[in-house]
């Protein structure tokens, strides 16, 4: 059984390689595309929200309520970011009960892009939110001399939100490749339905990470007007 997509190669033309991680992510990309056209193309006051509109409105609605448990700030523009995170995840989980699908945040490469994503995110709404004085001014507090411990805090603590994705995926496809071994007529829909837990709860613990270090890089004082809250 391969524990990762990447060793999965579907089309090769010398030095090119499409594996399951690359075609699986496009996969996930065009069902949530597809789906959100599908639920929105309606979206008007006069037509009445039919089963999709209202599973996808209860959706989002639980997010923004979540986000909003955890910070005091604007709940959509964060939302617009980690909302999505979420979504990703999730589906990519969902879909992995599909037989021959193979989930992509199975691979470190995903995970990886995934983390750079708010990576790149928490400066970019630090900055956005109180001036990049305030945001940079927080790496030299208390003292100029722990801005390199600062620094790598910073990064470190969001790298590891990649490696606790993966970790966590490749447990779940551990287990079950053990068990598969054990009593393969047995336990196969029980494992799906365990690797479709776990990969909700990681998409949640992912989104409600990213949404506390894009809190805490908000949290520094303003140095700069902002317009009014968006909530």
């Amino acid at each position: 059984m391969e524990l990762t997509p990447d060793t999965v190669v579907l089309w090769q033309y010398r030095g090119l390689r499409l594996n399951a991680t690359i075609v699986n992510t496009w996969i996930v990309m065009a069902a949530l595309t597809l789906a959100s056209w599908r639920i929105t193309r309606r979206l008007r006051p006069d037509v009445p929200p039919g089963r999709w509109r209202t599973l996808a409105e209860t959706i989002v609605v639980m997010i923004e309520d979540q986000i909003r448990a955890i910070t005091p700030y604007s709940v959509r523009p964060i939302m617009h970011l980690t909302g999505s995170v979420f979504l990703f995840i999730a589906t990519a989980s969902l879909l992995g009960v599909v037989p021959g699908f193979r989930s992509p945040t199975g691979s470190l490469s995903t995970t990886l892009a995934l983390t750079l994503v708010v990576l790149f995110a928490v400066p970019a709404f630090g900055i956005a939110h109180g001036g990049w004085r305030a945001y940079l001014g927080s790496f030299i507090q208390p003292s100029f001399l722990l801005l390199p411990m600062n620094l790598l805090g910073e990064v470190s603590k969001v790298i590891s939100l990649s490696i606790r994705l993966y970790g966590n995926v490749m447990s779940g496809a551990v287990i079950v490749a053990i068990l598969l071994g054990i009593a393969p007529f047995f336990f196969p829909v029980v494992m799906d339905l365990f690797g479709l837990l776990i990969g909700m709860v990681q998409a949640y613990i992912f989104a409600v990470l990213a949404t506390v270090y894009i809190s805490a890089a908000m949290s520094q004082p303003r140095t700069k007007p902002l317009p009014e809250d968006s909530r």
